[in-house]
C-alpha cells in the first residue's frame, strides 16, 4: 500500500495547489457572507440605508463562493487532465513493452490505459484540493468564530472530535469495501474486452451462452460489491451529517440563551445580536469542508486501487533502454545462428536450433505447416518475440537488447491494421510526410488502382475502423502500398495471400513480385505458388 501511494503521489505531484487556494478562498467568502447576514439583521430597525452595505457585503461573498468554487473546479479538471495525460503515456509504453505471451491479456492493459488512468481523474480534480481544504479551510471559521465568540469555537471544536472518530472507523471499513470492489471492476472490463475480441469464435462454438453467464456472474458481484460500498459510504455520510446538525443546533442553542440570558452557568462573555447571528451563520461552513472531502473519499479510493495496478504493469516489464536503430539503406544480409524461441507458459520451445543464412537482396520464402515457427522467426526480427537461445545478425550490426531493426524493416502481414480515415491516412502510416507522388506510386505498385476507381473518393475514400466494404485481398494491397512506401530495404511478410481465392491471390503475388528486386525479402506461407517467386525456400518441420 505504501508503494501505492507513493506511485500515486509522483503521478500527482503539483497537482492540487491552484484548486486548494481557490478552496480556501471559499472559506474567506464563507466569512465576508456570514457578516454580511449578521450585520443586514443588526441594521434592520435602520431600514434599507443602514440594511445595504451589509446585503451588498453578503452578496459579494456570495459571487466570490461561486467564483471561487467554479474555479477550482475547472482547475483541478484541468491540472488533472494533465496528469492523465502524462500517466497515460507511461502506461502505454509499459503497455508496449509486455513480453510477447505474458500474463497479462490485452483486455487487462486495455483497462489500466484507460479506466485505471481515469479513476486518478476526481483525486486530483477533487480530492486532493478538498483534502487540504478540510485541514485549512476549518481553522479559518475557527479563528473568524473565536473572534466573536470563543465559546461557540469551543463548541464546535468539541462536536469535532467524536465525528473524527466515526470518520476513521467508517473510513477505514469503506476502504477495504472501496478497494474489493475496484478489484472486481477491472476484472469484469477485462472480461468483457476479451470476449468482444473473442466474438466470432464464441459464436463459431455456440458459446455465447455460457460466456454470457459468466459475465453475468462477473457483473452480479461488481453490483454486490458496489451495494456494500454504498452502504458504508451512507454511514460515514449519516455520521457527518448529525454531528454537523448537532453544532449547529448547539451554538444556536448557546447563542440564543446568551442572548436572553437565560444561561443555567456563568460563561465569561455575553454576546450582542451581532455576534449570536455572525457565529450561527458560520457553525454551518465550519463541516462545510469535511462535507466537501467525505463526497470526494470515494476518489480516493478508487485512485489508490488504481495506483497499484498501474504500478504493476509498469513494474512488471523491463524499464526502456535507448534504442540503437539500424539505418543502412542497402539490402542487408541477415544470420539466424542456433536460435531457439520459447514463449512464457508455452509447452515447448515454438522455434529450436534454427541455423539460416539470407544474403544481401535475396528473397527467402519460409513454408511449413501451422505451428513451425513461421511467424515466430519474423516477430523475432521485430523484437516481438523472446529469443531464448541463439543470436541474429543483420548485416555487420548483432541483434540484441536495445537494437532495433524498425528504421529498415517494412511489414506486411495477414491481417493488415486498418485505421478510421482516409485511404491516403491508412497508407501514409507508415512514412507521413510522404509526398501525393509518392504515395501515388506505392498505390501503383500494390495494384491498388482497381479498388480507387470503384470509391468515388479515390485516396480520400474513408474507412471505418473495421475497413468495412474492403476484400481481403484490398486489405492486404493497403498494406502492400504501405510497406512499399516506406522504401525500406528490408521486407517481411507474413502469411500476405492467406484466405485469398485464386485470383485475387494471383494478383497479390504478382504485385509483391515486383516490389522485391532491391530488397532483402523473407517471406512466410503456406503457399506454394507464393513461395515459387522466392530464390530459395526453407521448409521448416512442426517442433517437437
Amino acid at each position: 500500500m505504501a508503494a501505492d501511494r507513493h506511485f500515486l503521489k509522483q503521478s500527482t505531484i503539483g497537482a492540487s495547489s491552484a484548486p486548494l487556494s481557490f478552496l480556501l478562498f471559499d472559506s474567506i467568502a464563507a466569512i465576508l457572507f456570514a457578516a454580511g447576514l449578521a450585520g443586514g439583521v443588526v441594521a434592520v430597525p435602520e431600514g434599507l440605508a443602514g440594511m445595504a452595505p451589509w446585503v451588498l457585503l453578503a452578496l459579494l461573498g456570495s459571487l466570490l463562493r461561486s467564483v471561487a468554487v467554479t474555479l477550482a473546479a475547472r482547475s483541478g479538471a484541468a491540472r488533472a487532465g494533465i496528469a492523465k495525460t502524462k500517466l497515460r503515456g507511461r502506461i502505454v509504453a509499459a503497455a508496449f513493452r509486455h513480453p510477447p505471451g505474458g500474463s497479462s491479456t490485452v483486455g487487462v492493459l486495455m483497462n489500466a490505459v484507460v479506466d485505471e488512468v481515469e479513476a486518478i481523474d476526481g483525486y486530483i480534480a477533487r480530492f486532493l484540493p478538498a483534502r487540504y481544504a478540510a485541514a485549512l479551510g476549518p481553522l479559518l471559521i475557527l479563528a473568524a468564530t473565536a473572534c466573536a465568540s470563543p465559546i461557540a469555537a469551543a463548541i464546535l471544536v468539541l462536536t469535532l472530535v467524536p465525528f473524527i472518530v466515526a470518520m476513521a472507523l467508517a473510513g477505514g471499513a469503506a476502504a477495504d469495501e472501496s478497494r474489493r470492489q475496484f478489484e472486481a471492476l477491472p476484472r469484469l472490463s477485462g472480461l468483457f474486452a476479451d470476449r468482444i475480441r473473442a466474438l466470432p469464435l464464441l459464436l463459431a462454438f455456440r458459446a455465447e451462452a455460457s460466456e454470457t453467464a459468466r459475465i453475468g456472474r462477473a457483473a452480479d458481484e461488481v453490483a454486490t460489491r458496489t451495494l456494500k460500498v454504498l452502504r458504508v459510504a451512507f454511514l460515514s455520510s449519516g455520521a457527518l451529517e448529525f454531528f454537523a446538525a448537532l453544532s449547529v443546533a448547539l451554538v444556536a442553542v448557546y447563542a440564543g440563551f446568551n442572548l436572553l440570558g437565560l444561561l443555567p452557568f456563568p460563561v465569561p462573555e455575553k454576546l450582542d445580536l451581532f455576534r449570536a447571528f455572525f457565529v450561527l451563520a458560520l457553525a454551518p461552513e465550519f463541516y462545510a469542508p469535511m462535507r466537501r472531502l467525505a463526497a470526494a473519499y470515494h476518489d480516493r479510493q478508487a485512485a489508490d486501487t488504481a495506483a497499484g495496478r498501474l504500478r504493476a504493469v509498469e513494474e512488471h516489464v523491463p524499464l526502456p533502454v535507448a534504442q540503437k536503430p539500424l539505418v543502412d539503406s542497402a539490402a542487408p544480409a541477415i544470420s539466424f545462428r542456433s536460435v531457439s524461441i520459447g514463449y512464457a507458459g508455452g509447452a515447448g520451445p515454438a522455434v529450436s536450433d534454427f541455423w539460416l543464412e539470407i544474403a544481401a537482396g535475396e528473397t527467402v520464402a519460409l513454408v511449413g505447416p501451422s505451428g513451425s515457427g513461421k511467424s515466430s522467426l519474423l516477430h523475432l526480427l521485430l523484437g516481438l518475440a523472446p529469443l531464448t537461445a541463439g543470436s541474429i545478425a543483420v548485416g555487420d550490426t548483432r541483434l540484441e537488447h536495445g537494437v532495433s531493426i524498425a528504421a529498415i524493416a517494412a511489414w506486411v502481414g495477414q491481417s493488415p491494421l486498418i485505421l478510421p480515415g482516409t485511404i491516403r491516412d491508412n497508407i501514409a502510416m507508415s512514412k507521413p510526410d510522404a509526398s501525393r507522388e509518392e504515395i501515388a506510386a506505392a498505390v501503383r505498385a500494390a495494384g491498388l488502382g482497381p479498388l480507387l476507381l470503384r470509391r468515388r473518393c479515390g485516396l480520400d475514400g474513408r474507412l471505418d475502423e473495421r475497413g468495412g466494404g474492403l476484400s481481403g485481398g484490398e486489405r492486404r494491397r493497403i498494406a502492400l502500398a504501405r510497406a512499399l512506401l516506406k522504401q525500406a530495404p528490408l521486407l517481411l511478410l507474413d502469411e500476405p495471400t492467406a484466405h485469398l481465392d485464386s485470383a485475387a491471390e494471383a494478383e497479390l503475388i504478382a504485385s509483391i513480385g515486383r516490389a522485391l528486386p532491391g530488397r532483402t525479402a523473407i517471406i512466410a506461407t503456406h503457399s506454394e505458388a507464393l513461395a515459387s517467386i522466392a530464390d530459395r525456400i526453407v521448409r521448416l518441420g512442426v517442433p517437437a
